[in-house]
């Protein structure tokens, strides 16, 4: 496997879908409205975690491309859960790309706690020798959500996926203690965006 190549488009649906989901942001500020978007990152799998999956999964190497799904992943960061779906709405009606798959796993969320939205799409790359359909994973999720994440991927990779008891209940606890917080948050939805808008005029 030449892996240099084989990821070529991947790294390439990155960059072209950080581009546009950033470009998103500022034409709400444009418009004086509220950006739903807060941040957008992006990321290739790493080679050693794809070839990991394949062992786990017994995948054959030429279904690579069809049955991983996230080798190219973005993740869009919102502020508040109803942003999550303002996104979702408009990543439907663009058509720069198709939707595969979706999964919300705010309303329903991992026994582990984990909560994210996610979207597999389709994405159509242009390579010197032709167009290449690539799929690719966005993740949609608040702040609170993906600090809960990324704290909860670094354990995972501590303990190689075996968590000990005691710290997967804590971590269960701060979950719902993190979605409390959103919910709380999106209370005060309102007043925090006019405090935003007044302090962006100044």
């Amino acid at each position: 496997m030449n892996w240099v190549e084989f990821l070529a488009p991947y790294k390439q649906v990155v960059e072209e879908l950080k581009v546009k989901l950033k470009g998103m942001r500022p034409q709400f500020e444009f418009e004086s409205s509220h950006s739903p978007i807060e941040f957008v990152t992006g990321r290739v799998k790493p080679i050693p975690s794809i070839i990991e999956k394949v062992k786990i999964r017994e995948i054959a190497a030429e279904n690579i491309e069809k049955e991983i799904q996230d080798i190219a992943g973005l993740r869009v960061v919102c502020q508040f859960v109803d942003d999550i779906y303002t996104v979702v709405d408009m990543l439907r009606t663009r058509n720069d790309f198709t939707i595969v798959e979706e999964r919300d796993y705010i309303t329903n969320k991992k026994k582990s706690g984990y909560r994210s939205y996610h979207m597999i799409i389709e994405y159509p790359v242009e390579m010197i020798h032709g167009r290449k359909m690539v799929l690719a994973e966005i993740q949609i999720r608040t702040l609170a959500m993906n600090f809960w994440a990324t704290n909860e991927h670094s354990l995972n990779y501590k303990y190689d996926g075996r968590i000990p008891t005691e710290i997967k209940e804590r971590l269960q606890n701060a979950a719902e203690a993190a979605f409390l917080l959103d919910e709380e948050m999106s209370k005060i939805k309102h007043e925090i965006q006019e405090a935003q808008r007044i302090f962006h005029r100044k």
